[in-house]
């Protein structure tokens, strides 16, 4: 499965702020939303990324009082991308090895998307289990063998 199937499943909806927005108003959107990630998004271009773990820690750092900072504070500022043709597998061993549960999808300079890691682990499930049906249904119909051979 590649990344781009994955995203027509989720559909078009992308949710970004930009780097100058107050913290407060990205959990309110993350919130709202009912997400895990934002992209930040500034002139057009993606310049980072901000999840729920980077709130958390803006969160520690300043004994809850988000007034004065700003997603440019938090952001990640260079997370790993992920392009719509790259396999599943591929992109599970991008979150992994890079620490990160949310990567964006970006064809060029185009954001496509973003996908979770809850994303990847449901499409690893579905294709296991595609393959998992067609092999009992081979050996289910395994032809029997002719002593005449």
């Amino acid at each position: 499965m590649l990344v781009q199937e994955i995203l027509k499943l989720k559909g078009n909806v992308l949710y970004t702020t930009h780097s100058g927005a107050s913290l407060s108003e990205a959990v309110a959107a993350l919130t709202e939303h009912d997400a895990g990630s934002l992209v930040v998004m500034d002139a057009g271009e993606m310049t980072g990324l901000i999840t729920f773990r980077e709130v958390l820690q803006a969160v520690g750092k300043t004994k809850g009082d988000l007034s004065a900072m700003t997603v440019s504070d938090f952001k990640v500022a260079q997370p790993v991308v992920a392009r719509p043709d790259m396999p599943i597998e591929a992109v599970r061993e991008l979150l992994v090895n890079h620490h990160q549960r949310y990567v964006p999808v970006m064809d060029g300079k185009v954001l496509m998307g973003v996908v979770s890691f809850m994303d990847v682990a449901k499409a690893v499930l579905e294709e296991q289990g595609f393959e998992n049906r067609m092999l009992k249904n081979f050996i289910k119909n395994w032809p029997e063998e002719n002593g005449n051979d």
